[in-house]
């Protein structure tokens, strides 16, 4: 049997995943490894339903380094919290 699904429409006039970063998202940083940006992606598209954004950044670390990481933010702060909780891409490092 076909489960059918309700198409949302961000995805259909493809304003979902947004390429800059706006200032009233919610954002977390996550330490960058192989193809973990492609992946994160397409679990987000597949489980949540509002607008994200997620992107490489340069962020100062600890230590005074530089340090290259994925930022990812969210619109709704119930996706954060989902995304935190149940994302397997998180959970190996």
């Amino acid at each position: 049997m076909i489960k059918e699904k309700k198409v949302n429409p961000l995805e259909v006039f493809n304003v979902r995943r947004l390429k800059h970063p706006p200032t009233y998202f919610e954002y977390i940083n996550v330490s960058l490894s192989y193809n973990l940006e492609d992946s994160i992606c397409k679990w987000i598209k597949v489980h949540l339903k509002n607008r994200f954004f997620v992107g490489k950044n340069i962020i100062l670390n600890d230590d005074n380094k530089l340090t290259q990481v994925l930022t990812i933010g969210f619109e709704d702060g119930k996706d954060m919290s989902y995304f935190m909780l149940a994302c397997p891409h998180l959970k190996y490092k």
